[in-house]
């Protein structure tokens, strides 16, 4: 049930709850602390949280050529000449944050927004798939390595783009076992990252 129909909570306050408990692994309660914590803060500090909102929806845009966040187009990554000629899939754009952090990965990314999960109405149409193979038939890539989640979402995934890949002559790789299963990249520390990254293994 919505906060707002709470007879106690003024309506401004109410409707700020309702938009916080809308972000991801945010809960009524802390959505409540959240607001009041707004509430008790100073305008200038609100207004300062309103901008940077409307600032990245009016300047970050998606990479033309991997789809990750950024405010040019294309990406730094895609117009670096020093990067190699290999391509990462990952699912969202904090996995490239986590795998840029461990150094050990100079190739390009190319980010799915999301994987496949049947139960949720994701299906391949949905994730940038289709733009993923046309790029591998356009680049030629040495590598494709395949560093979705190692849930059961980022394994169907994996499975389904190593199938539509294999027939592309390409070379197929998946991180190393070390990273946790069921785990997020976005989540794992770096040396163990790294080491997965580097002890990757053919599909």
């Amino acid at each position: 049930m919505s906060v707002r129909s709470s007879a106690i909570t003024a309506q401004p306050v109410a409707r700020l709850i309702d938009e916080f408990a809308k972000l991801p692994g945010i809960g009524p309660k802390t959505a409540s602390r959240l607001a009041f914590h707004m509430l008790r803060g100073s305008r200038e500090e609100a207004t300062a949280l309103a901008e940077a909102i409307l600032e990245v929806k009016e300047r970050i845009t998606l990479c033309s050529n991997c789809f990750n966040i950024t405010e040019e187009d294309p990406c730094a990554i895609c117009a670096d000449p020093a990067r190699d000629r290999a391509i990462c899939v990952v699912e969202e754009p904090l996995d490239v944050v986590a795998l840029e952090r461990t150094g050990q990965f100079k190739g390009r990314y190319h980010v799915l927004h999301g994987a496949i999960s049947p139960v949720e109405g994701v299906g391949p149409d949905k994730l940038k798939i289709e733009e993923l193979l046309e790029r591998v038939r356009r680049e030629g890539p040495d590598e494709v390595v395949l560093a979705t989640n190692l849930d059961l979402p980022g394994e169907a995934t994996a499975t389904y783009l190593h199938r539509r890949l294999v027939p592309l002559g390409v070379n197929v790789t998946r991180p190393a076992s070390g990273l946790p299963v069921g785990g997020d990249l976005e989540y794992a520390d770096e040396i163990t990252l790294g080491r997965a990254l580097l002890g990757r293994r053919p599909l």
